[in-house]
């Protein structure tokens, strides 16, 4: 379902809030970065599956099973890798580092930032939200 233009309006306002509390953090969730990342990974996946089927059919016309074997779990890891490959992307850190912040390397701090910056955030859509009420 399309948003009214109340709301259109609404998240026009939020995006300028954002480049204009923290830019670089707003240009880090920019969709072109992502896009090319998931498209590669895709691409990677599809390669995978496509050289794990190849494998598979040729231990299945040779009769060596080891080949078979790989070319399954190639075919496997490449559908897997393609289906979640969406989900992890780059900037994410509660997909890629568990949600703790701290899983991986310099991720500690980040995050109590970024909660700020959401809180911040959420406040000023409650306010704009009261002031439009009432």
């Amino acid at each position: 379902m399309p948003l009214s233009e109340h709301e259109q309006r609404l998240l026009e306002q939020m995006e300028r809030a954002l480049y204009a509390e923290d830019p670089k953090f707003a240009t880090a969730l920019e969709g072109a970065g992502m896009r090319t990342h998931t498209r590669r990974r895709t691409g990677w996946a599809i390669a995978g599956f496509v050289v794990g089927v190849v494998l598979l059919m040729t231990g299945v016309m040779t009769q060596i099973i080891v080949v078979s074997v790989v070319g399954f779990l190639l075919m496997l890891a490449g559908a897997v890798m393609a289906v979640t490959g969406w989900r992890r992307s780059p900037g994410n850190d509660r997909a890629a580092g568990g949600g703790t912040g701290t899983a991986r390397g310099g991720r500690a701090q980040r995050q109590p930032r970024r909660a700020r910056m959401m809180s911040r955030i959420e406040d000023r859509w409650r306010r704009r939200r009261d002031e439009q009420q009432g």
